[in-house]
């Protein structure tokens, strides 16, 4: 006896006593649900489950096995010794068959989940749309959760296991983060159609200084990006109007109220009716946008497919893409 039940023998390993334990992936994925989110509500709220069929769950998985995963207060749950060490198996036989199933004909239409992105917003836009897109059309019953949030918070939410992976351009000096480098993205002038400098094919800072400029707020990782590149110029165009965020800096510009300087990734292709981008230079400023996880974690199967599919759109895009890191 352990814990007030009775553990299950088998005569082998290998035989994984598949008569007598009676469970299934459902029961695993319940079980791995409270490990990682340390709370029975949080976990029915993600897995859309009641608590009562959520502990349900839980409870026929501790009596198939015939030890206690959880010690359970008023105030909180947590692994026992044997639930910590059964974890990591646990996510491994759902994760090795799920990529199994993947190569099924059919199974997309039938794989579930949801799949949390960190993502900063000046990617938003005009680029993860069409990945999601195409995620959506492959995996139909996947839902897609997007964090669009500063780079810090990006890098919070992936290192907090709030988001499965992150793409932003921070991250790679922080020692539980793993950052994949996807491509070097080149800060450009933004203007709109009807503007002097539109039809130009090259701007300057110094030909910003002649015009109404739209500036990056102290604190955003851009506008750090921006001041070390201008630290040794004494050019530097003084705004008018200061936001926070790149996407609201874009829609000012559309409405044409000034120019600014934002990440290319920010800006719509050429052709748009109301936007153009026009290469800057004295000096250039670039940064380097990448996915960013948490090390020594691995990816689950659905955020695994949406994190391949965006290293293959991104890397594929003519805006000076890197090799794999």
């Amino acid at each position: 006896m352990q814990n007030g039940l009775n553990p299950v023998k088998c005569k082998n390993s290998m035989d994984f006593c598949s008569k007598r334990m009676n469970f299934d992936l459902g029961d695993l994925k319940a079980f791995l649900a409270v490990a990682d989110l340390g709370s029975f509500r949080a976990a029915s709220e993600a897995l859309h489950l009641s608590q009562s069929a959520l502990s349900r769950r839980t409870d026929k998985l501790e009596e198939a096995l015939g030890v206690r995963l959880f010690t359970r207060t008023t105030r909180k749950v947590e692994l026992t010794a044997i639930g910590r060490g059964f974890a990591p198996r646990a996510r491994n036989v759902l994760n090795e068959l799920e990529n199994a199933l993947v190569g099924i004909r059919d199974v997309a239409e039938r794989m579930s989940g949801v799949v949390t992105i960190a993502c900063v917003p000046s990617a938003v836009a005009y680029s993860l749309p069409g990945v999601i897109g195409r995620y959506h059309e492959q995996y139909p019953r996947i839902s897609i959760r997007i964090i669009d949030e500063s780079s810090s918070q990006v890098l919070t939410a992936v290192a907090h296991g709030d988001a499965d992976f992150g793409l932003t351009y921070i991250g790679t000096q922080d020692p539980d983060i793993v950052f994949k480098p996807l491509m070097e993205e080149r800060f450009v002038a933004a203007v709109s159609r009807g503007h002097p400098l539109a039809q130009r094919s090259g701007v300057t800072w110094k030909d910003l200084e002649q015009h109404a400029y739209i500036g990056l707020a102290q604190g955003s990782g851009n506008r750090f990006l921006i001041d070390q590149a201008l630290m040794r110029s004494d050019t530097r165009p003084r705004w008018f109007c200061e936001v926070r965020h790149v996407p609201a800096l874009v829609s000012m510009v559309e409405a044409g109220l000034g120019v600014g300087v934002v990440p290319q990734l920010a800006m719509p292709p050429a052709g748009h009716a109301a936007l153009v981008s026009i290469p800057l230079h004295e000096p250039q400023v670039s940064r380097t946008l990448g996915l960013i996880h948490r090390r020594g974690r691995e990816l689950n199967p659905v955020a695994r497919l949406f994190y391949d599919l965006l290293v293959r759109e991104m890397t594929g895009i003519d805006r000076h893409p890197l090799a794999d890191a």
